[in-house]
């Protein structure tokens, strides 16, 4: 990537990271822990004085107009607004960002940058729905996938690291943080991945359920036991480890927990290993051989305990625990001579913005 400095934008539903990327280096980073809704000051006070080429802002669905990091003009603004009701956790989050840093740095190129982009590529029958076609015509339904952006990452990385072409590789990656998803990923291709239409399908995350029957949902409505509000609160907030545990959606704190006892929390640890194996095991099928399984996000870096459970519970695609627990530095941490190589991958979105708003400009 060249040297041109960019402020790197990554708002979550709770939480905002700023960087300025200079290259593959940070060189200032602010991380404010309040929703962004509640960080204009905080913003305010970072970009003050600051002085960069560019600004790469992380929207998390770009649906269907929005398939590459594209310079902000008014259709790109519109494609955000529609976007909105897709993801309503994070791209009213990113529209506010935008309209207030481009007010604040108004002399400089503004780049969205869609975690879905990663995914625009899908084999038609990953990307399909078994619904009927009216429906897919008329609204669009079919599946986009997440997590674009440390997908990329963590493909190049683990090419660096195995000291191999990556287009030649076959990986299987797992990016598991608050929100979690895995993905197949050949030759640099996403050609399978777990979340669909929106974030909230497949495996099963911090406070989201992951895929759950939709029968069920259907009947929870129909029965009047619950409205549609109270149906998207419960799905998006309180279900996952949180749901499980009741107790915290943080697999630090349930580790700890389980260690000491506490049956809900190794209960909810070990459904949550065993939904992420399910979704590897499904996504593995678009494969035709697996050259690694790469571990990404918070809890796939600095969660050795969920790496090993998923891992030695693989034994099915040649995968072995055993697992090294150091974290240095993104490596090879399975043992020496295993079949299929683990990788554990730090997440690196701010490197990955900053590069893919470099190669638009």
């Amino acid at each position: 990537m060249g040297r041109m400095r960019v402020l790197t934008v990554n708002p979550g539903s709770g939480s905002l990271r700023l960087h300025v990327v200079e290259g593959d280096e940070v060189v200032d980073s602010a991380e404010i822990g309040r929703p962004p809704a509640e960080a204009a000051d905080d913003v305010k006070a970072f970009v003050a004085g600051l002085a960069v080429a560019a600004v790469a802002h992380r929207l998390v669905h770009g649906g269907a107009e929005l398939t590459e990091p594209t310079v902000v003009d008014g259709r790109v603004r519109a494609a955000i607004a529609a976007a909105k009701s897709l993801a309503p956790e994070h791209v009213p989050n990113t529209e506010a960002l935008l309209e207030q840093l481009s007010e604040l740095l108004p002399d400089v190129p503004h780049v969205v940058c869609p975690d879905t982009a990663f995914h625009c590529g899908l084999p038609e029958i990953a990307r399909t729905y078994p619904l009927p076609a009216r429906w897919r015509a008329r609204w669009d339904l079919r599946r986009f996938g997440f997590h674009g952006l440390s997908f990329a990452w963590a493909v190049r990385r683990a090419a660096e690291v195995l000291d191999r072409p990556s287009g030649e590789l076959n990986l299987l990656v797992a990016h598991l943080s608050g929100g979690c998803s895995v993905a197949a990923v050949a030759g640099r291709r996403s050609v399978d991945t777990s979340m669909g239409f929106t974030p909230l399908e497949g495996t099963m995350m911090a406070k989201r359920s992951g895929t759950v029957d939709p029968g069920m949902l259907l009947w929870l409505l129909r029965e009047g036991h619950l409205d549609v509000a109270e149906l998207e609160d419960g799905l998006y907030h309180h279900s996952g480890l949180l749901g499980l545990s009741g107790t915290s959606d943080d697999t630090r704190d349930l580790v700890r927990d389980s260690r000491a006892g506490d049956v809900k929390a190794r209960f909810a640890m070990a459904v949550f290993e065993h939904r992420t194996r399910r979704e590897l095991a499904a996504v593995a099928a678009s494969l035709d051989r697996i050259d690694a399984l790469v571990f990404t996000g918070d809890i796939g870096w600095d969660q050795p305990e969920v790496a090993e459970a998923v891992a030695g519970g693989l034994g099915v695609l040649g995968l072995r625990g055993g697992l090294s627990r150091n974290r240095e530095r993104d490596a090879v941490i399975s043992p020496p001579g295993a079949r299929v190589p683990v990788l554990a991958v730090q997440s690196r979105e701010e490197l990955s913005l900053a590069a893919a708003a470099v190669s638009v400009l």
